[in-house]
């Protein structure tokens, strides 16, 4: 075999010598960079601003009526004046869920346990419609709205009344959102921290600093708002429990969702409190008229019973309800008792005593 030959045979064995290794390096060594979890967190975070600004826009931009359920009181004897009903339902765009009462006490106190949203009067050819704005002022400010168009088409006289109106220094309702808001986001803001500062927080520890700092922070939501600013009268004690509550579950959330998923806990925990909870929670959009699925669901979410819960505390002190309050309980349950399970997991917490790791003062590399 000549020289040439042999040199021929050598080249088609290894025609790129060391090309292969260097691109497989290269592969290797981006993978292993930082520069991976970089790009990919750039893409999440491009996706998550487009889902924020669409889930708040879909629910708040334009709210809108679909079935409202309302209270009759009928004194004509001839049963629901329904000219007025339907020119109502057309002005609305929306069916009213008309609910008889032979009396107005019995529908004001369905009005107190927040079962109707509005009540309609009927004696002679007049119509009284009595809202309430503290159960939804968004609600109300459409029946007003749609009420005197549909008298006129109707022929009837109307009066218009707000038998529970909101709080000066509250006029649109939003307060009670903002505050939710806040010891949602704080909540699970400070069990992030803890995982980055207090890293070493064994199992219990953790715990006890979540309750600890959601005890402070829902004291601080509550004495800024009622104390200092004077936006909401709150019946104080009532409403920093709740607010705790709030806090104490929102943190646990992410506490879980960080043992089963470690570093990429944020996406589920900001998807359920955030793109999903607080924008179907009824704070600023009342659930009547937001999209049916939204309205139901968000009541079974930790925002929704907190806005549920704070909301009936401020303004229907009397009828305060359970549901909120064990919706809360069961995600608080659910969120200790999944990390307390697979504790193992969780990337935090002092080595000593787990099997994957070696003890805490040990040498490295022991």
């Amino acid at each position: 075999m000549s020289a040439d030959d042999h040199f021929a045979d050598h080249h088609e064995e290894d025609p790129a010598p060391g090309g292969a290794s260097r691109a497989d390096s290269r592969r290797t060594s981006f993978r292993d960079s930082p520069f991976l979890p970089a790009v990919v967190l750039g893409f999440i975070l491009a996706a998550a601003a487009g889902l924020f600004a669409g889930s708040y826009t879909y629910t708040m931009a334009n709210p809108t009526p679909r079935h409202i359920p309302a209270a009759t009181v009928d004194y004509t004897g001839a049963g629901v004046p329904r000219d007025f009903v339907a020119a109502m339902e057309k002005a609305l765009g929306a069916s009213l869920e008309l609910r008889p009462y032979s009396g107005g006490a019995a529908a004001r106190a369905d009005m107190e346990e927040q079962r109707v949203f509005a009540i309609l009067t009927f004696r002679g050819d007049d119509v009284r419609l009595d809202v309430a704005g503290a159960a939804g002022q968004s609600v109300a400010q459409v029946l007003v709205g749609a009420a005197p168009a549909a008298a006129r088409e109707a022929g009837a006289g109307l009066r218009v009344r707000d038998l529970k109106p909101l709080q000066p220094g509250d006029p649109r309702g939003l307060a009670i959102f903002y505050i939710s808001l806040a010891a949602v986001i704080i909540g699970f803001v400070g069990a992030i921290q803890l995982s980055v500062h207090a890293r070493d927080l064994d199992p219990p520890e953790r715990i006890a600093a979540i309750a600890g700092y959601a005890v402070l922070g829902s004291f601080s939501i509550a004495a800024v708002v009622d104390w200092l600013l004077g936006a909401l009268d709150l019946p104080f004690a009532e409403s920093w429990f709740i607010l705790a509550f709030t806090m104490f579950t929102s943190g646990m959330v992410f506490t879980m969702f960080n043992t089963l998923f470690g570093r990429w806990a944020m996406l589920p925990t900001w998807g359920l409190m955030v793109l999903l909870g607080n924008p179907s929670s009824g704070g600023a959009v009342s659930w009547p008229l937001l999209p049916s699925p939204l309205g139901r669901i968000g009541q079974w979410l930790p925002p929704g019973a907190s806005v549920n819960a704070q909301h009936t505390a401020v303004y229907f002190g009397d009828a305060q309800h359970a549901f909120p309050f064990l919706v809360l309980a069961a995600w608080a349950a659910v969120s200790t008792t999944v990390f307390w399970v697979w504790r193992h997991r969780h990337p935090g917490g002092r080595s000593t005593g787990r099997p994957d790791e070696p003890a805490a003062d040990a040498p490295a590399g022991a």
